[in-house]
């Protein structure tokens, strides 16, 4: 779904699964500093919007889910995984319940999978699962932001900012007013920042919660049965996960920056050594130059150098091995 705010000046489309939003609008580290400095907002109508109602919702989501919501108060924001029965990880969603709905935003293009499952384990519980991308836009505003709130607007309140699920008619005159705007790319580089990991980025066929450092924020080790839990008791009580993420300070002086998948090896073995990892979201941050999200394997000393390609790269713990 394409973005009527790609018509804004200098508005760049992002590529990928981010298509449909802006990844700049003409100067990243310029709209990375406003979304730090706490000013702008950023397009996120790409995503996906899932509504659920019914009285029996928060029941029956804390059924499926990894995280505790079957006491979720209005207005709390959360975020839970939806698990293989194997542990590995399926969807990533992002709820708030407003005391009548669940809304969840999710990766671009995921909401009909999604969907598909929750409606194949409704059974007998009353509950109604709706696709509301179509009329429901997600704007991101940054933390710290003064910016105005329309009545009647859902939001999603975190220590990152606010998410507002508007009604997608109302975004282009919301932007007018809350601007200056925002691209992907700046977001990106702030959640890279902040160590989030994202799905679809940090994850691939194989992933599990432990590995991204998902296990409380988006997964609750003492709730009720869900689909996957054993994997996820399993590796918390009696093993380790077989990759950790980690947070790459990257060399400045290369040009280029190494693309997500580049393999990461150790230095001392050179570019023709094995193996150890690879780079999920590489960026170039206002602040702290070109940085990257990671995935390497648990047993990589915390301390070794490492090399992306033949880029150099030295790391910091996310998740402890």
């Amino acid at each position: 779904m394409k973005s009527p705010l790609l018509t804004l000046p200098g508005a760049v489309p992002a590529e990928g699964v981010d298509e449909g939003v802006a990844a700049h609008y003409g100067d990243l580290f310029r709209e990375q500093r406003a979304l730090a400095g706490g000013a702008g907002f950023v397009d996120l109508s790409h995503r996906g919007v899932v509504a659920v109602t019914g009285a029996d919702r928060l029941s029956w989501l804390h059924l499926l889910l990894t995280q505790h919501v079957s006491e979720l108060p209005p207005g709390e924001a959360t975020e839970a995984l939806i698990l293989s029965a194997h542990g590995h990880i399926e969807h990533a969603l992002y709820l708030v319940d407003d005391g009548t709905t669940v809304w969840a935003h999710v990766e671009p293009g995921t909401q009909e999978a999604l969907i598909a499952y929750l409606e194949s384990m409704k059974f007998f519980y009353q509950v109604e699962v709706t696709d509301r991308t179509a009329d429901i836009a997600v704007v991101h505003l940054p933390a710290g932001s003064i910016a105005e709130v329309p009545d009647g607007v859902v939001v999603r309140e975190t220590a990152y900012g606010r998410d507002l699920f508007l009604p997608r008619a109302e975004l282009e005159t919301y932007a007018e007013k809350t601007g200056p705007a925002a691209g992907l790319l700046a977001y990106e580089a702030l959640r890279v920042e902040h160590h989030r990991p994202r799905l679809g980025f940090e994850t691939d066929h194989r992933t599990i919660p432990h590995e991204l450092g998902w296990i409380g924020s988006a997964v609750h080790l003492q709730k009720g049965c869900y689909r996957g839990q054993e994997t996820v008791a399993r590796v918390h009580n009696l093993g380790k996960p077989p990759r950790r993420l980690v947070f790459l300070h990257l060399d400045g002086s290369d040009v280029h920056l190494p693309p997500a998948g580049t393999e990461l090896r150790l230095a001392e073995e050179g570019p023709d050594g094995r193996k150890i990892g690879f780079i999920t979201t590489p960026v170039r941050h206002h602040e702290l130059g070109p940085v990257a999200l990671a995935l390497v394997k648990r047993n990589v000393p915390t301390d070794a150098p490492l090399v992306a390609g033949e880029t150099a790269a030295a790391q910091e713990v996310v998740v402890e091995p």
